[in-house]
Formats: C-alpha cells, sequence, structure tokens
C-alpha cells in the first residue's frame, strides 16, 4: 500500500469520526475496500458496500430539496462524467448513475427520477430561498443536455429546486478550470444577498 494511500484513509477516518459527533455517518465502500473501511471506523460508524465508477460523489449522489412543510426528498439527476462522450473525463459511468437512487433506497427516502436531465451536484448552487446560481460553461456545454436551450434548462432548475430566480455565470473562477468551473469551486452563499468569492469571477 502507498505511503500516501495510508495518509488519505487516516484522513478520512478522522472526518468521518468527527462528523459522527453530531451526525448519523454512513460510508460507501467498493466491495475491495470494505474490510479495511470496516477495521478503521468505529462500530457506530455504518458501512455499507456500493461500487461506483469513480470516487467524486459529491456530483453523482442525490440532491436534496424540502418543502414549505419541512417535507424532505431527493432528486437524482442524470449523470454521465461531467460531459459524455461528447467531453466527459471518462466511460463507463454506469455504476455512478445508478448512485443517487442507491443511496436514496439504502436510506428510505422518496425520489424524483430526473435522470432524463444532466446536472451535477457541484454545478449548482442554492440559497435556501428563491436563488440558484450556476455557469453557462457547465451547463450550456454540449455534453450535458444539447437538446435543451438555455431557458429551458432554466425552467428544469426552477421545477426540480423551487427556485424562482437563477443567476448564470458565464464562466467560474478567472483563469481556473475546475470541471469546467462548477459552482462549488466558486463559493457559498452565507445570505440571500451575499456571496463571498476567493478569486474573481467571469
Amino acid at each position: 500500500m502507498a505511503v500516501r494511500g495510508i495518509a488519505a484513509r487516516r484522513a478520512f477516518t478522522q472526518v468521518a469520526c468527527a462528523i459522527a459527533e453530531s451526525e448519523k455517518v454512513t460510508v460507501l465502500a467498493s466491495e475491495n475496500q470494505y474490510d479495511t473501511a470496516r477495521e478503521m471506523l468505529p462500530a457506530h460508524i455504518r458501512v455499507c458496500e456500493m461500487c461506483s465508477n469513480d470516487s467524486w460523489a459529491r456530483d453523482y449522489c442525490p440532491d436534496f430539496v424540502i418543502d414549505e412543510n419541512g417535507f424532505r426528498r431527493a432528486i437524482d439527476f442524470g449523470f454521465n462524467a461531467w460531459g459524455g462522450l461528447e467531453d466527459g473525463l471518462y466511460f463507463l459511468w454506469d455504476k455512478d448513475n445508478k448512485m443517487a437512487r442507491k443511496v436514496c433506497d439504502l436510506l428510505d427516502i422518496d425520489v424524483y427520477d430526473a435522470r432524463d436531465f444532466i446536472l451535477e451536484g457541484g454545478s449548482i448552487h442554492v440559497d435556501g430561498k428563491v436563488t440558484a446560481i450556476t455557469t453557462q460553461s457547465c451547463l450550456l456545454s454540449k455534453g450535458r443536455n444539447p437538446k435543451l436551450s438555455k431557458g429551458e434548462i432554466e425552467e428544469k432548475l426552477k421545477q426540480y429546486l423551487r427556485v424562482k430566480k437563477v443567476i448564470w455565470l458565464k464562466n467560474g473562477i478567472f483563469n481556473v478550470e475546475i470541471l469546467e468551473n462548477e459552482t462549488d469551486a466558486i463559493g457559498c452563499k452565507i445570505s440571500v444577498h451575499k456571496l463571498p468569492l476567493p478569486r474573481p469571477i467571469t
């Protein structure tokens, strides 16, 4: 085992344990890594075997929405490795595209089937109120939803995310390419009208 691999596993273990101090934690591990994860993690952290093509679960696991009554439901958006055969990062992505639904089954959470709409979790940011932020370079790329116009994509975002306004940034962080400038690399809204930015955006 590589030294860096050992350090990374220890770091992930520390993060999981820190979160578990206040939240219930479930760790998803591949068949090859299940025994290692179960050995390194304490008993109160649940470990479940689940296969994937890539480890970037933030983008292919479910997104969650909450209605005015506090009812929570998940959304299973389609995933094609950030651009499919047009400009995606790898092939195949079939296991990743099943992860959102598998997680919902595991957590017993009702889910909207939106697999016909390609959307990564990191490509949007919502303030929890009425506004969503995204980038044109990501959502309007030819590898995502080429048959949909900008207006049609915006309507889908409003429908699924229950927002009234979509702010479109052109490219994201200036002079830095991070998965086609997904919004999670830009900043995180701390209120309806405030968005701290680490660098200039375009």
